[in-house]
């Protein structure tokens, strides 16, 4: 597995303005809320994905990827490595071209298939520290 390289993680955070984020508790206390506030407060526009939650950030929650019916730029995964091969198959039945897999999160398998798929994909990188990092905000 390769990441892009900075300047390509750049241009994805600059161009994308929804993130459905897989995995968003509503538990302020959790890491996937702490960071997706922050990402909302940088001016993106979040979606819950948690058939567990109607709202998260003053946002409706959605079951699954494939129940979202406004347009989504990348998909950002808060769930557990062994996860992401189901995640990226709904993943591959969206619009969404981006596959960002939290720090922590990564499997070669769901990789290869995304990539098999045209996906750009992103896997055990912090959204926020990248944006961070390559935004400076």
């Amino acid at each position: 597995m390769q990441n892009p390289e900075q300047d390509k993680i750049k241009e994805i955070l600059e161009e994308a303005k929804t993130i459905a984020v897989v995995g968003l508790s509503d538990n302020p206390e959790r890491t996937s809320y702490q960071i997706s506030k922050i990402m909302q407060e940088n001016g993106y526009r979040i979606i819950p994905v948690n058939p567990k939650v109607n709202e998260v950030l003053g946002e409706k929650a959605y079951p699954a990827l494939k129940d979202i019916d406004i347009p989504f730029d990348i998909i950002n995964v808060f769930r557990r490595s062994e996860f992401l091969p189901e995640i990226a198959e709904e993943a591959v039945q969206t619009d969404a071209s981006i596959f960002w897999a939290q720090q922590g999160v990564e499997n070669e398998e769901a990789y290869q298939y995304l990539k098999q798929h045209d996906f750009t994909v992103i896997m055990d990188t912090c959204i926020k520290v990248a944006h961070a990092v390559t935004i400076g905000k």
